[in-house]
């Protein structure tokens, strides 16, 4: 680690290992940008004082990717093609003596999060009578439909035509132990009730839920689960009733959950309301039966199963003999069938994740109508920056971090960094030439480093190259062939004014439409300004520069030549944008800083983190990205503006 500061190794040295232990820890990947390519696998390894270490062999999901025997940085390239696939990354290092230290880190799927709109809602309604009976044959002209009191105008009304999942929540408690023959007996007779797309899923609990059964629609294997079921242990149903809903929902179709209990709930750590929401949530109806344990149905557990039943629009049994079971459940079967079902799309569309109230009603006053009272929206995705930074120690030589020594603050809050890996990936460049007539003496030295810059580069990074005098013109767009590069500079011809502002916009707007990692290399040996130097050489305004810098997540590095530039300006657009700028005074030194920006896109880290603040409002966030110790600098680019829907 020849670059390696004094301070930074005895920040980064891993905790002293254990007699006979070598402490092998993977720092880099961790975690997944999204982006396929090439990813250098990062070991630190430590053997235990005396020993030496003879081979670091690296490995992704069993296949080897290579081993280092010369010593440190332990480190192979592996190119992540598919970053939506499940990987596991294994470093082995092994000691002269035989002993060797294992790491390995899962490198989960990518989680993409694609912004769609709320589109449409379905509703399930059971519409009765003044004396009670279902109403059958009504149409979309026999309904009147609101949300958050605006109305609706229903796409589809139809008698209940999809498939639903019932979801038996048996409470098998030592409270329920008297009683667990006839609740056994009634929740068995559910099969006889299904139709051929419907399934059920029996599911116990006390302190949680018990091993589930399902989704079948085998009526023998409903019937052994019913029937083995057991009363033993406390009871937590408002945890159970949100670990049953979050199962439920990858189901397709209606989801019911038929609650059986005696309404006590001593170990639950969730509240009533968690409980609800999370129904609500999965547009669940629960239909709660009550039964009469040991000690009977206390007033609270009544009004809680009422509360459940009302606010998922389902109902509520509370027998008073267990020999009433089975009727309970005939009525709450053919009731839970027995539906419309009204799909509309909503005029509101945002998707925020508020709670949207529905009101349904009939043109018929008489008519009684049970329905979902709302929805919530769906949720924005969550907001996912990714970071490009370079780490040095006060002499300006590049250091090796781990994820452990950074702190991200977004708007002085900190994050927590989820995403952290080497910047190998291909990089989209853009070189901006200044050929203004101030360039003419150094037009042969210009070129020979221009020309120099762009044989350095990597076969797979892409390059485009403006020039600027009184208008910027584009030579050529990206390209990974380098022969019209050389030819575009080797017409290198200086004349003219300064059209820097126009040059940067261009630069920007060029590298907007792609992905990945995108820098401008500017070179510059004046101020923006026209031929006589008596007004500005650009249409654009240096506002519009750093409005789009900062729009586009790009890497300026300017190259200011001489004594007329406007350092504090090219400074700026170093720092907005996390890149670095050069200042030579003389056109030999011009190679030279070509190669720091070379050695500068070869030492790069990128890093991601999930927003704190998930509003997806499009404002500026201030972000700061610094190391725990002084005596490293840090530069990264001081914000991004979050999505706007």
């Amino acid at each position: 680690m020849p670059l390696l500061a004094a301070v930074l190794i005895a920040l980064l040295a891993a905790a002293p290992a254990a007699a006979g232990e070598i402490s092998v820890r993977i720092t880099s990947p961790l975690g997944r940008t999204g982006t396929p390519g090439t990813i250098r696998i990062v070991a630190q390894v430590k053997p235990q004082k005396g020993q030496a270490i003879s081979e670091v062999r690296f490995s992704v999901d069993g296949k080897p990717q290579g081993t280092v025997t010369a010593g440190p940085p332990y480190s192979v390239d592996w190119t992540d093609s598919n970053p939506f696939e499940r990987h596991t990354i294994v470093a082995e290092a092994q000691t002269a003596g035989g002993d060797v230290g294992r790491d390995e880190v899962v490198l989960e799927p990518y989680e993409l999060n694609e912004v769609t709109e709320v589109t449409s809602v379905l509703v399930d309604a059971s519409i009765y009578d003044r004396t009670g009976r279902p109403v059958k044959g009504m149409t979309a002209a026999d309904f009147v439909l609101d949300e958050d009191g605006k109305p609706q105008k229903p796409d589809m009304v139809a008698q209940e035509a999809i498939p639903t999942t019932f979801a038996v929540l048996v409470d098998s408690s030592q409270s329920m132990s008297r009683n667990i023959d006839f609740v056994q007996e009634a929740a068995g007779r559910l099969a006889a009730y299904l139709r051929p797309r419907d399934r059920v899923i029996v599911a116990p609990f006390s302190f949680g839920l018990k091993a589930i059964t399902g989704p079948t629609n085998d009526r023998r294997t409903i019937a052994e689960a019913v029937q083995a079921i057991t009363a033993e242990g406390g009871t937590a149903l408002r945890d159970s009733m949100i670990d049953l809903a979050k199962l439920l929902s990858t189901t397709p179709g209606r989801r019911v959950i038929i609650l059986i209990t005696d309404g006590y709930d001593e170990n639950s750590r969730a509240s009533l309301e968690d409980a609800i929401d999370a129904a609500k949530a999965q547009g669940i109806t629960v239909y709660c039966v009550g039964i009469g344990g040991v000690a009977g149905i206390s007033m609270k557990g009544h009004d809680e199963l009422k509360r459940i039943a009302s606010a998922t629009n389902g109902k509520y049994f509370f027998p008073p003999r267990p020999e009433e079971l089975p009727n309970v459940y005939d009525v709450l079967a053919s009731d839970a069938q027995l539906r419309y079902l009204i799909s509309y799309t909503p005029t509101n569309q945002r998707r925020d994740g508020t709670w949207r109230t529905i009101a349904l009603r009939t043109s018929a006053a008489d008519f009684v109508v049970k329905a979902r009272p709302g929805y919530f929206a769906p949720k924005p995705p969550p907001v996912r920056p990714t970071l490009e930074f370079t780490a040095m120690d006060l002499q300006s030589r590049f250091l090796e971090v781990t994820k452990d020594d950074l702190i991200v603050l977004e708007d002085g809050v900190e994050q927590k960094i989820e995403t952290f890996q080497e910047a190998t990936t291909p990089v989209t460049i853009v070189l901006a030439l200044d050929e203004s007539g101030s360039m003419q003496k150094s037009a042969d030295k210009v070129v020979e480093a221009a020309t120099g810059f762009v044989e350095a580069l990597r076969p797979e990074d892409w390059l485009g190259v403006i020039t600027f005098a009184d208008k910027s013109m584009v030579a050529h767009g990206m390209t990974q062939e380098r022969e019209s590069t050389l030819q575009a500079i080797a017409a290198y011809k200086a004349e003219g004014g300064t059209a820097l502002y126009d040059a940067l916009c261009d630069s920007v707007l060029m590298l907007k439409q792609y992905k990945g990692r995108k820098a401008i290399v500017v070179l510059t040996d004046g101020r923006d300004e026209n031929n006589p130097g008596t007004a500005p050489g650009s249409t654009r305004t240096w506002e519009q520069v750093v409005g789009l810098v900062r729009e586009v997540d790009v890497t300026v590095f300017p190259v200011g030549l001489g004594t007329k530039i406007d350092p504090e300006r090219l400074s700026t657009l170093a720092t907005v944008s996390g890149g670095q700028a050069y200042f030579p005074q003389e056109v030999s030194e011009l190679s030279a800083q070509y190669a720091r920006i070379t050695d500068n896109l070869s030492h790069r880290y990128i890093i991601g983190y999930t927003s704190t603040n998930p509003s997806r409002d499009g404002k500026w966030r201030k972000v700061e990205v610094r190391t725990r110790s002084a005596d490293i600098v840090v530069h990264s680019r001081e914000g991004y503006f979050a999505p706007d829907r």
